[in-house]
């Protein structure tokens, strides 16, 4: 180790004379430190963001300061930073301790001799690692740089050092519309990109400088240097410039602009001249498919989407201007889009988009998120601007044999219904069919196909694997219920489901999903799996010793199997949930809140229930990374779970925008289509 470098260092302690003596100590033994003392955590995740501390020293005596609540900061903002406990007495049980809740030792400042060696050994071992990293992460740039070199690439790259643009090529430079000779070196980066992306892009950024983003997309809208903008697809990754580590932001180059004439002319037969989405009679072609095709899970529906009042903006921008409008309005809708949708424009103002969410709510939440980054966008055309609104019409699809004439007959309706009532807003289409005749015959229909799934052994689950965003634990899965009807056919829950818990079947059906589950610990050796109960088993008494008996015979150890209860089923039955929680963690399940977040007093709840994990819904991740409103409240749902010690899990991801800003926000874990999509659990238990 270089005793001459500097050495930032955080002390966490109450009073300046504790950092002064940590100072002059390190100083004496040959370590020119400069502390910066913080006596709170709430100051802690921004000084560790300016300082990037070599060491943290947490004086616990007299502070109130734990060390996992330091640990899981420094998990976040300084991986790899070591952390010692400082004491007026220890002992090898206090250090074990302090070791097992994160710290690397335990000293205190009496024991000066020891104190410096254990502070040297640290040190060392930090820089030693940073050092390797960034010796692995530079021949890793080389290999791909040097690919590049040989395959010819145009891709546009700058090189991103605590904010500031420090280098760009010249693709990157022709991209954003600048001359060479006019330097971007010394922009923040964030002047390059719409205020909606930055949020994502800084979260990225800072994880990416801290080895934990891997090889994913990042959307953006990319402001150029006539004051226009372009949808981008960033790729980040570690490199070196001038010997410092750095972030290499690349925009790869388009694909089309290097195809054949001939490839060029087909692509553009499918697409509409102006906005460069799907046409109309592409987008039909391709829904044609889909409809035919059973869903990957979740709802699925189909929006029309119309902006509104087009003729006022047409008489106040000119017709030629319009066509400006509708341009950014079609990126607005293509940057609003996950992989999987399918979307176009069908002439004039009229827009359309497939798309595939968790739940209804996600679906409503996505139209919204789309409306109201239509409201607050300004649209210019020339040296105009204007302001618009839109109208979003809704139709659920209801099977994979859906009707094209008839779902596009109800989105039309849905949209129009919008229209009709102003624009600015969002309808879902229904039938106006009696609820109660409708009811009767849609029972009857499932109850038979659920009886016969049940005797045939038609029933499975598919699994999904939930992602650690924080390096804690690995190989954790959801569960979940698909039935095969008599045709072959792959049922989801959402048909069966409500008809099941109307007539008395869904305690049979729970009892399945959860000896499914089991078996899968056992024979997948996971960690941990989740597996979703209904409010008949929250409030069935018998369920907690049948979990024992069945954990005893599969030879499962505590933990293996974690139990998730609806936040609003809490709620309803909050005394028997309470109580199973309870039960639950004596036979060793631990206990899970899922769709937690979306009730105002969501909260509240946590006062009154005890929780291993909690799943925040996956309405809020809709648009997540452009809702100023959403981030504040999932990160106060974040900071309310950890202060009760539950880990928190965010459901129904799509895209790597989201997943940054839920990094930023301390979202431990995730799930959902862009982590990876179900798959099915082959084998059956005997229950």
């Amino acid at each position: 180790m270089n005793q001459e470098a500097g050495v930032p260092l955080i002390v966490i302690a109450k009073t300046p004379e504790q950092s002064e003596s940590v100072n002059r100590i390190l100083r004496t033994g040959g370590h020119p430190v400069h502390c910066t003392l913080i006596s709170s955590t709430d100051d802690l995740a921004e000084a560790m963001g300016q300082v990037n501390p070599e060491m943290i020293m947490l004086f616990t005596d007299n502070s109130g300061i734990r060390i996992p609540t330091v640990a899981d900061l420094r998990n976040s903002w300084a991986p790899g930073v070591p952390i010692l406990e400082v004491r007026s007495t220890l002992n090898e049980d206090i250090i074990a301790q302090a070791m097992r809740e994160g710290a690397k030792d335990t000293v205190t400042l009496t024991h000066t001799d020891r104190l410096i060696a254990v502070a040297t050994r640290e040190l060392r071992g930090f820089r030693l690692e940073r050092a390797l990293n960034q010796t692995l992460g530079a021949a890793s740039q080389y290999k791909e740089q040097l690919h590049s070199f040989l395959e010819g690439s145009a891709d546009a790259i700058a090189q991103i050092s605590e904010g500031i643009v420090v280098g760009t090529n010249a693709a990157w430079m022709e991209l954003f519309g600048y001359p060479e000779d006019e330097p971007l070196v010394g922009t923040p980066v964030m002047d390059l990109f719409d205020n909606q992306n930055h949020t994502a892009i800084k979260a990225a950024l800072v994880a990416c400088m801290q080895g934990k983003w891997n090889d994913h997309d990042l959307k953006a809208q990319g402001l150029l240097s006539d004051n226009s903008s372009l949808s981008m697809v960033l790729k980040l990754s570690m490199a070196d410039f001038d010997g410092e580590a750095c972030v290499r932001m690349c925009i790869p180059a388009r694909k089309a602009e290097q195809q054949e004439p001939a490839q060029k002319l087909e692509r553009f037969a499918k697409l509409d001249m102006t906005t460069s989405l799907y046409n109309r009679r592409h987008f039909i072609s391709h829904l044609t498919k889909r409809l035919t095709q059973p869903a990957r899970g979740g709802v699925t529906a189909l929006l029309y989407i119309t902006v509104d009042n087009f003729r006022d903006i047409i008489n106040n921008i000119g017709a030629l201007g319009s066509e400006d409008v509708l341009i950014s309005f079609s990126n607005l809708l293509r940057d609003s889009v996950v992989s999987g949708d399918l979307y176009g424009r069908f002439g004039g103002t009229m827009f359309v988009a497939y798309i595939n969410r968790g739940t209804r709510q996600d679906v409503l939440a996505w139209a919204s998120n789309l409306g109201n980054r239509v409201r607050t966008h300004v649209f210019e055309a020339g040296d105009k601007s204007i302001s618009a609104t839109c109208s979003i019409g809704i139709a659920e699809v209801e099977n994979f044999s859906e009707s094209l004439e008839r779902l596009i007959n109800h989105a039309d309706q849905a949209n129009e219904t919008c229209r009709k009532n102003g624009g600015d807003s969002t309808h879902i289409f229904e039938m106006d069919v009696s609820q109660d005749t409708q009811a009767i015959e849609f029972d009857k229909h499932w109850v038979n196909h659920v009886k016969s799934a049940l005797m045939d052994n038609r029933f499975h689950l598919v699994h999904q694997p939930i992602a650690s965003l924080t390096d804690e634990v690995h190989d954790m899965y959801d569960v979940m219920l698909r039935m095969t009807d008599d045709k072959g056919n792959e049922v989801l829950p959402s048909n069966f489901i409500p008809a099941a818990e109307r007539n008395g079947l869904i305690k049979p059906i729970d009892r399945f999903v959860l000896g499914e589950a089991l078996q899968f610990c056992v024979t997948r050796k996971a960690s941990r799996v989740f597996a979703r109960i209904s409010a008949e088993s929250v409030i069935d008494e018998s369920l907690p010793k049948w979990i024992g008996e069945k954990l005893k015979a599969a030879r499962l150890g505590p933990g293996a199997l974690c139990i998730q209860v609806d936040e609003g089923v809490a709620r309803k039955h909050l005394k028997q949930t309470l109580a199973l929680a309870t039960r639950l963690g004596e036979v060793g399940v631990y206990f899970a809140l899922e769709h937690f977040g979306t009730a105002n007093d969501s909260i509240r709840l946590l006062k009154h229930l005890r929780a291993d994990y909690a799943k925040i819904d996956g309405s809020l991740m809709q648009g997540l990374a452009n809702n100023q409103e959403n981030q504040a409240w999932v990160t106060a749902l974040v900071l309310a779970l950890k202060e009760k010690d539950i880990h928190s899990i965010a459901e129904r991801v799509e895209d790597a925008n989201t997943m940054a800003v839920l990094w930023q926000c301390g979202v431990q874990y995730m799930q959902g289509y862009y982590v990876q999509e179900p798959e099915v659990i082959l084998g059956t238990s005997t229950l």
